[in-house]
């Protein structure tokens, strides 16, 4: 079940018409976290209706997701690589400290982007330190987006945690 004040929280930096990020339910499955999601997008923030989700609004779902994730995963001490986290600690970084290495998708059939789901796994966090820098959390994700008919997107994205609580 959804979080509704967390998910408000974690949507915080985003304009109104920016919250794409509807419902979330986390899980843990192997000690991997993982989270459902329905969007919906009314109208897109940048841009006339192209009448189909498009790479910038993949983005910027994919991050509500990940927040989403995240924070839900601290909150509940699900997976690994955040068991020292607290709430405030996500909220503190959440913006400057989270960072998208890479970020890949492949549009397999246009999606509707006034409602449709996507589904995110953290498939591994690990910490690093480079030789002469700080450590970090390195994260492989995998995602994907689809709608009620055939549309679907799939993608990967590699995330780091710098500034570590």
């Amino acid at each position: 079940m959804t979080d509704e004040a967390l998910l408000a929280h974690v949507l915080t930096p985003y304009k109104d018409h920016c919250r794409y990020l509807r419902s979330a339910v986390v899980t843990e499955t192997d000690g991997r976290a993982s989270a459902r999601c329905e969007f919906e997008i009314p109208e897109s923030c940048y841009i006339d209706d192209t009448g189909h989700l498009n790479s910038v609004e993949v983005n910027i779902c994919y991050n509500q997701m990940m927040y989403y994730l995240v924070a839900k995963s601290v909150q509940e001490g699900l997976g690994t690589g955040f068991e020292s986290w607290t709430l405030d600690d996500f909220f503190e970084r959440q913006l400057p400290d989270i960072l998208i290495a890479r970020f890949a998708a492949s549009f397999r059939r246009p999606i509707d982007s006034r409602a449709f789901s996507g589904e995110m796994e953290l498939s591994s966090v690990t910490r690093r330190v480079p030789a002469a820098g700080q450590p970090f959390l390195h994260a492989e994700t995998t995602y994907r987006y689809r709608d009620a008919g055939a549309g679907r997107c799939d993608g990967v994205a590699t995330l780091a945690f710098v500034n570590l609580p």
